[in-house]
């Protein structure tokens, strides 16, 4: 750490800190609210969309059907798949 020996110096230490300070909060305001991109956790609209595939599952439709009804992928239908199984194993 650094000693000043007069008050203008740290006066000036102080206010570049102080910059350096407000645009960390911005890059941080930046992260906090850009769009994550890739397959999201387990949301509101993931859990919507979860209990839909589960009434479909569980009265008898097909992975395929599911799919096909709903304009999902079949690899996305597998996960619910795999997911509901795991929960049913888990109960």
């Amino acid at each position: 750490m650094k000693k000043y020996n007069n008050i203008e110096e740290a006066i000036k230490r102080i206010e570049k800190l102080e910059k350096e300070n407000e645009a960390l909060k911005k890059e941080l305001e930046y992260y906090k609210n850009r769009k994550i991109s890739g397959r999201q956790k387990h949301n509101e609209k993931w859990m919507s969309i979860y209990n839909d595939f589960v009434s479909c599952y569980e009265s008898g439709m097909t992975v395929i059907e599911i799919a096909k009804s709903k304009n999902l992928s079949e690899r996305t239908v597998y996960r619910y798949k795999a997911f509901y199984e795991q929960m049913k194993k888990e109960e």
